[in-house]
């Protein structure tokens, strides 16, 4: 199902009316070239282009549909006219040298190095005499037979090429194509048909899951880049590269046979969506999440704008991206597409060489963005006026994580969290146990805490019934111990700041760990000092703190021995609000205390 959906979208892709928008021809790959040799027809050289983009470890290099590369294991399998500096040019990498150094390898490396150089210009040699005979492939070889490295390093790019061993190709002067690209090489790398090529082997056809064809079956599946996590030369999630995974007799991609242009399809369509410019993909934590719609929508582009963190440049995106799904649910219309349009979203996790599926979500388009509403409003909480309206994914798990550092998410957290916002399910347990843990490691309720603490709280109650939702500002009329107790708690923090203005450290900074877990302990405590509190303000101001002590109090027979994790998370959310409120009716407060006073 996943691979057909991928399959179909290549496919969506290839028919666009706009060119621009297609994908990889069958046989080619985008491929970033950071440095292009510019050759003449006599294979001299002329320059050596930097196609970078860019500024320090972000530079990028331009993008070029080249033959599809080769799998590559640990042995030496060469590309057709592009590959990286140690095949194209036999020059060893600055880095590995060194390992190879340390580890008394260095002969054995630069044989290696060497080796690679042969093979890549083998795999020119051998094309047909027809491509041979073409100008841009013959300047190319008489590059590689007379090459002179000592012209090369003159250049000021060469430090870069020898430290990083990037990917290098050809191009003749005052061509706008590589050489790869020229009309005679592409018909002479274009593979095999979905048929197999004549005289291949019965036993390598079969009927393809994809499509449901008997055609040629693809042996060894290209390798899915850009999950995060996985290994940068690629990882796969069809593979078959021990006996133990095989079944009757089958060999590696016949375990699971998928035809030659299925194979192609689907990888170069998830490639695609998983490049590093893509606009289709969410990082977050450690799962990888793509999403794509049957035919052009509008949905395909907001996503990011809805859980990503808002550039510096447009800090409106996300809130502008928000309103717009609000509207869209309301109206069952979208900018582009219509509400029926199937949408899929794939949630992708490294797993050493593999690459594992977090989740699959197959949803209409407005169920979709139901869900994703739904999400928002359980999220929704007040806040102060300077605070962010949108907050987005990446800044609700960073508050979970220790000095807010995404490297100390834990890992699947992310991806457990969008797995229940696409699919409306109950928030994850941890989710609840880090926001609680926080609130007391740091003594402080933040907005987004809260946020999360509401959003739980409320999945879990309409689940459970068991008690009525939490509002995202403060409900008096909510009978809740804990919640009672968390605004009792911010009552008396209050009286106590309004009591001694300047304080370097409140009861919260003290008692917040053990008011959230063991109010008996230090509730009887706090009231006894509350007294003495109240006695330094004013008589309207203290009158006025002691009815909403009485209201807070009212039906709270005792103080918990003990509170539950969940109980905890009440507690905290009925300080925060508590707190808003106080911030909130600032300017009646005052006006109050002044006619008392």
């Amino acid at each position: 199902m996943i691979l057909q959906a991928l399959c179909d979208f290549y496919r969506r892709r290839q028919a666009d009316p706009d060119a621009a928008n297609h994908l990889a021809a069958f046989g080619l790959e985008d491929k970033e070239i950071p440095f292009v040799l510019e050759i003449d027809v006599e294979g001299a050289l002329v320059n050596l282009i930097d196609t970078r983009s860019g500024e320090g470890k972000r530079k990028v290099g331009q993008r070029f549909q080249v033959p599809q590369g080769t799998k590559k294991t640990s042995g030496v399998a060469a590309n057709l006219l592009w590959d990286n500096a140690e095949y194209v040019l036999g020059v060893p990498d600055a880095k590995k040298l060194e390992v190879k150094r340390k580890e008394m390898k260095e002969g054995e490396y630069r044989e290696r190095v060497a080796e690679m150089h042969a093979e890549f210009k083998h795999q020119i040699d051998a094309l047909s005499s027809e491509v041979l005979a073409d100008k841009g492939v013959r300047a190319v070889r008489s590059f590689l037979n007379g090459l002179d490295l000592t012209r090369l390093e003159a250049l000021p790019a060469w430090r870069d090429i020898v430290a990083s061993n990037p990917l290098v190709s050809f191009r003749l002067h005052r061509d706008l194509d590589l050489v790869c690209q020229r009309p005679a090489v592409k018909a002479a790398y274009r593979p095999a048909s979905e048929i197999g090529e004549e005289g291949e082997d019965p036993s390598h056809t079969a009927m393809c899951l994809a499509s449901g064809e008997r055609v040629a079956i693809e042996r060894l599946h290209p390798a899915i880049k850009g999950v995060w996590g996985a290994q940068t030369s690629g990882a796969n999630i069809v593979s078959f590269n021990l006996d133990a995974f095989n079944s009757y007799g089958k060999t590696q991609g016949t375990n699971a046979p998928m035809g030659k242009l299925a194979v192609f399809a689907y990888t170069t369509a998830l490639n695609h969506l998983l490049a590093r410019d893509s606009r289709q993909r969410i990082q977050v934590g450690d799962t990888s999440t793509v999403f794509w719609a049957e035919e052009a929508h509008s949905l395909e582009a907001a996503l990011p704008d809805l859980f990503g963190e808002p550039s510096k440049d447009g800090p409106e995106q996300g809130a502008d991206a928000v309103r717009a799904l609000y509207s869209s649910v309301q109206s069952g219309k979208f900018a582009v597409g219509d509400a029926s349009t199937r949408f899929h979203v794939l949630g992708l996790a490294p797993n050493a060489a593999r690459i594992a599926i977090r989740f699959w979500e197959t949803v209409t388009a407005i169920e979709l963005a139901s869900r994703i509403q739904l999400h928002f409003e359980d999220i929704r909480i007040v806040h102060a006026p300077h605070e962010p309206e949108h907050l987005s994914l990446f800044r609700l798990l960073t508050s979970l994580a220790v000095l807010n550092k995404a490297d100390n998410i834990p890992p699947n957290l992310g991806g457990e969290v969008m797995r229940a916002i696409l699919e409306a399910l109950p928030y994850p347990v941890p989710l609840l146990n880090l926001a609680v843990q926080r609130c007391r490691a740091e003594q402080k309720p933040t907005y987004a805490r809260a946020a999360i603490l509401k959003a739980y709280l409320n999945r879990l109650n309409r689940r459970q019934k068991t008690e009525m939702e939490f509002l995202p500002m403060l409900d008096i009329s909510n009978p809740n111990p804990a919640y009672r107790l968390g605004r009792l708690f911010a009552t008396l923090e209050k009286i106590q700041e309004e009591a001694s203005p300047g304080l370097n450290a409140t009861i919260r900074d003290r008692y917040y760990g053990a008011a959230s877990s063991t109010p008996v302990v230090v509730f009887t405590t706090l009231l006894r000092l509350k007294n003495h509190h109240l006695g330094k303000l004013g008589k309207g101001r203290a009158v006025q703190m002691e009815r909403t002590i009485g209201e807070i109090m009212e039906n709270l027979a005792e103080f918990p021995r003990q509170l539950a994790l969940p109980d905890q998370g009440r507690f905290a959310l009925g300080y925060y609000h508590q707190r808003q409120a106080f911030f909130t009716r600032v300017d009646n407060t005052n006006i109050a205390e002044g006619k008392s006073e």
